[in-house]
């Protein structure tokens, strides 16, 4: 349990909400559903959600900014075929939120055998890139344009 109010911070700070709203996660550990994140690649990541019991039509998968949600919901029945004595499946609705690091896209998202696989690549653009600079040498070297001989002059 916190036992410190970061409420004062929140009044006189602009633009962190992102790392009070991290800040304040840390509350509880995340327990329902069960999750993995893998990494399969040098830019490429998968996100494993255990989501036994619910079909494809009850699950939404969404991306927005910088950040993955995951929400499932079962749909009531009013058909059902006896009496439960003891339910251990959990059916409750959920919600699962990852924060994405920039440029980071969801790529495809694959229900299987009760795990929801949401694969991730990280495309960052050419101009983000880093690139080689090559390093010339300090005196100036003559070109040559149209077959004459033209001087360059360093400016001082």
């Amino acid at each position: 349990m916190r036992t410190f109010d970061l409420s004062p911070l929140y009044r006189s700070t602009v633009g962190f909400d992102r790392l009070f709203s991290m800040m304040d996660g840390f509350d509880a550990a995340p327990g329902y559903p069960p999750y993995n994140i893998e990494r399969t690649g040098e830019n490429d990541y998968r996100v494993t959600v255990a989501v036994a019991g619910f079909g494809a039509d009850e699950l939404s998968i969404e991306s927005k900014e910088n950040t993955l949600t995951i929400k499932g919901g079962k749909q009531t029945t009013a058909e059902q075929n006896g009496e439960v004595l003891y339910q251990g499946i959990a059916a409750r609705a959920f919600e699962r939120v990852f924060q994405l690091a920039d440029y980071v896209q969801v790529k495809n998202a694959a229900l299987e055998n009760g795990l929801l696989h949401v694969d991730l690549v990280r495309e960052i653009p050419e101009a983000k890139k880093p690139r080689q600079i090559p390093i010339g040498n300090a005196q100036a070297k003559p070109q040559t344009l149209n077959n004459n001989v033209v001087e360059n002059k360093v400016a001082a």
